[in-house]
């Protein structure tokens, strides 16, 4: 008869395995956990002598093309020469599909690209392509993307007009996720071999394409055939180094408990992506959000939707945020005001407060060698410093967190949250409480 000490001992080990999380590659920036990553042009605000509080932020960056950025993002029109048709202006560019594309001179021009934009001397940064064109999953063209659909059977036609229309499709759908795959690979490829320093990924891969929060009995979870999808993407995942999902959060989410489930199921579907691939760690993830709601310029993120986003991608393990503009958004007086008013009053404080929360649990909890990730992913539990005993303060041209941890909160980071070492290093979700008065620069 097995002791009942020895078979809680056995049935203990076996839970710690089955929820050890898999080590995660060390953060970017030493000793942040999470990040905030500014990408938003400012330029305008700039010449209208406006002032514009980004201190919260680890990184501040712009979208426009300028050379030597901590996050360079390389749209289509200044990326290689991808095939892509524009159903606005009816147009076929470079073949349309990419069955019909030269990628030979796509990584040609691309090259020289990233010559112009990342040195070859640069430091550790990110790397986004952003192409929005076509899916590499023919499925995953609807909508505006079938035209890709239509131009790879009418492809297929040229080539084969003596085949089935049934035969036809088939071979439209494997010539265009074929040549599409290429294109991808040999793309992001290209960045890796040129400037391995940087993270390349995708913006928008994965995707959740969890829509229908107005629909009763919303979850926000992915699909199982959404899931399924990705999974047949494990190529993509295999050579990129980050993954770049989106949330970005429509003006019908404002307030609602959809925004966080929402913003949720995203990024816990690209954690799930990260530990896909056969290699030592997972590579980090970096969220898109905005301030602002999407599709319009007027409404800022109101602070519980701050929460649903930045703080929902925090507690869950990512890696930092990127707090993304376009060059609609800020590029007037009013506008600008109004972003100084945002930074200065809501966003920066909270960015601090999350920023110096993903700091100190890492080093009360685990030791400062992982980062804090919630045990149940799809729990309301927050990485969030009690303003009852942390005051955020500027100094210097940064924020810091002044303050004394109180056990209570401490113990129930330790009750909801629990470890994700770097790669390389040990750590074990072993509660340490702080003594002094903690001073975190974020």
């Amino acid at each position: 008869m097995v002791s009942p000490i020895l078979s809680c001992v056995t049935f203990c080990i076996l839970v710690n395995l089955v929820h050890a999380l898999p080590p995660t590659e060390p953060p970017l920036i030493y000793g942040h956990p999470f990040v905030a990553i500014w990408n938003a042009p400012t330029d305008r605000c700039r010449n209208l002598e406006i002032q514009l509080d980004t201190a919260a932020f680890q990184a501040v960056t712009t979208p426009a093309a300028v050379p030597g950025q901590f996050l360079t993002i390389f749209y289509e029109d200044r990326f290689g020469l991808m095939p892509n048709a524009d159903v606005v202006k009816h147009m076929i560019n470079r073949g349309g599909v990419p069955q019909n594309g030269n990628l030979t001179e796509h990584l040609n021009k691309a090259q020289g690209q990233i010559d112009h934009y990342i040195s070859h001397d640069s430091s550790p940064g990110l790397a986004v392509i952003d192409w929005e064109s076509w899916r590499p999953l023919w499925d995953q063209n609807w909508g505006s993307k079938r035209i890709y659909q239509k131009l790879s059977i009418t492809h297929a036609l040229q080539m084969a007009p003596f085949l089935s229309s049934k035969e036809i499709s088939r071979l439209a759908k494997s010539q265009f996720e074929h040549a599409g795959r290429r294109f991808m690979e040999k793309t992001i490829s290209l960045g890796i071999s040129e400037r391995p320093s940087r993270r390349w990924g995708f913006y928008l891969f994965p995707d959740c394409f969890n829509y229908g929060w107005n629909k009763p009995g919303y979850t926000g979870k992915c699909s199982p055939k959404t899931k399924i999808q990705n999974n047949q993407m494990l190529w993509l995942w295999e050579r990129s180094t980050a993954l770049f999902p989106s949330v970005y959060l429509h003006l019908s989410l404002r307030n609602t408990p959809q925004a966080a489930l929402f913003v949720r199921n995203r990024v816990q579907e690209a954690l799930r992506v990260s530990a896909l691939p056969k290699r030592p760690y997972t590579v980090p993830v970096y969220v898109y959000s905005r301030p602002l709601y999407r599709d319009q310029t007027l409404k800022f993120q109101s602070q519980a939707d701050l929460i649903s986003t930045i703080g929902e991608s925090a507690a869950l393990g990512s890696s930092g945020v990127v707090m993304w503009g376009g060059t609609k958004d800020y590029n007037n007086k009013a506008a600008c005001q109004s972003l100084s008013e945002f930074l200065t009053s809501t966003l920066n404080p909270y960015i601090a407060n999350v920023t110096a929360a993903a700091m100190l649990c890492s080093e009360s909890l685990c030791q400062g060698k992982g980062r804090c990730v919630r045990k149940n992913y799809d729990s309301p539990s927050y990485l969030h410093l009690n303003p009852n005993y942390f005051r955020i303060v500027r100094v210097k041209k940064r924020y810091m967190a002044v303050g004394l941890p109180n056990a209570a909160d401490l113990e129930g980071w330790a009750a909801s949250f629990t470890c994700q070492c770097y790669w390389g290093w040990s750590c074990s979700p072993n509660l340490t409480h702080p003594t002094t008065v903690k001073v975190i620069w974020v």
